[in-house]
């Protein structure tokens, strides 16, 4: 088992980061109940509750498993319950009083959930507190960075491993089995983290041929066929072939930080027009962080993204075809494979030195291919440089 290990004073600093936002918005304490959350702010996901009032120490209260809890996390204040009814007395004993206004996290809780913890706590007021936590979360620390490293590396290993993997006459879902064994081998966790509850967090998209061009079964301008109507999206059953675009989309996971990473992949050789339309899409990728600087607002970032498309002749493919399109280019990343930032139009936030986020410009070439590229990134004081440590190029490998 791996053990990240997360110091004492990087939980600290989180911690207070939030108890500013907490008061900036008038919470007096706040109960951290997802398990990304309560990774972030205790460095531990054991079965439990963290309560942070709006200043001082928390107090983390462990269901299952205790020792391990305690060996995960650098708290101090690590208490064992049985059961979540105790929470409340607990909080009590250590504060001397449960808040007026308590933060739960509204976009994750399910309603049976916020209803059951509004008759646990008799607060005066209730409150979203998930800008507050996920405000702290989308600026990395370096710490956080050199985890977002380690996981690149393990992708850049996995990627490589493609190109001897690959082969004609496998199909796509025996193809993602086989780099996701192989990612598994080198520490690859296998289950991402999605904050949304209609998201499905699967490390794999393999979409071979026309089998990229396949639109209108998911919010992507890539969906593939998938294995059923029940999982429309990821690899399918087709074949992979020579002589063909083969668009490989490939999530990993290490000690909980996420890597998203696609790139173009043939047998023997690629089309003209497919090769061209990578080449574009990596000029996308390129003229994006070039001019990603901290102080941009990012729905800029996406019209320029939309004008470079353009100027290089794919306004019609670019995002999906016309009648498809998606409004984004790029996701925020870190202890969950989609967070903000999110680079889509209409967005009004603006980079920052610290934040981290999925690059992926792509094109659907309806019931023909699809092409693309994705990369992360991290926002600097003076631009933004690649994390990601696969080459950015299409690869053409051998046919066996």
């Amino acid at each position: 088992m791996e053990k990240p290990s997360v110091p004492l004073a990087e939980i600290k600093a989180r911690q207070f980061q939030v108890q500013q936002e907490m008061q900036q918005h008038g919470i007096d304490g706040l109960l951290v109940v997802q398990r990304v959350d309560l990774f972030y702010l205790t460095g531990t996901a054991q079965n439990g509750w963290l309560y942070l009032p709006a200043e001082g120490n928390s107090l983390l209260c462990i269901k299952r498993y205790l020792p391990r809890a305690k060996v995960e996390s650098p708290l101090e204040n690590i208490v064992s319950v049985e059961t979540v009814h105790e929470v409340p007395q607990r909080i009590i004993d250590y504060f001397g009083r449960l808040p007026d206004v308590l933060g739960l996290e509204f976009d994750v809780l399910p309603v049976r959930e916020y209803h059951f913890y509004r008759d646990l706590f008799p607060a005066r007021r209730y409150v979203d507190a998930s800008a507050p936590i996920l405000n702290a979360r989308r600026i990395k620390s370096d710490w956080e960075v050199k985890q977002l490293e380690r996981t690149a590396d393990l992708s850049r290993r996995t990627f490589e491993y493609m190109q001897t993997a690959i082969r004609p006459g496998i199909s796509e879902m025996e193809f993602a089995g086989l780099i996701e064994t192989f990612a598994r081998k080198l520490g690859h966790g296998g289950k991402l983290r999605a904050r949304h509850f209609q998201s499905e967090a699967y490390p794999w998209h393999v979409l071979s041929g026309e089998n990229g061009g396949k639109v209108g079964l998911l919010d992507s301008p890539a969906s593939g066929e998938g294995t059923s109507a029940a999982f429309p999206s990821g690899a399918g059953p087709r074949l992979l072939a020579s002589n063909e675009p083969i668009l490989v989309d490939f999530g990993t996971v290490r000690s909980g930080y996420h890597i998203d990473e696609t790139r173009m992949f043939a047998i023997a050789a690629m089309p003209t027009k497919a090769r061209k339309a990578s080449e574009a899409a990596i000029k996308i990728h390129n003229s994006i962080i070039e001019k990603a600087v901290p102080g941009i607002s990012v729905g800029e970032l996406f019209e320029h993204s939309v004008v470079k498309a353009e100027s290089l002749g794919y306004a019609d493919t670019f995002l999906g075809p016309p009648h498809a399109k998606v409004n984004f280019v790029g996701h925020g990343i870190g202890l969950e494979l989609i967070e903000p930032p999110f680079i889509a139009g209409g967005k009004s936030d603006c980079l920052q030195a610290g934040m981290t986020f999925a690059l992926e410009p792509k094109m659907c070439f309806e019931n023909e291919f699809a092409a693309g590229i994705e990369s992360v990134c991290l926002v600097t004081e003076s631009g933004t440089r690649l994390i990601s440590q696969v080459p950015v190029e299409v690869f053409v490998c051998r046919s066996k």
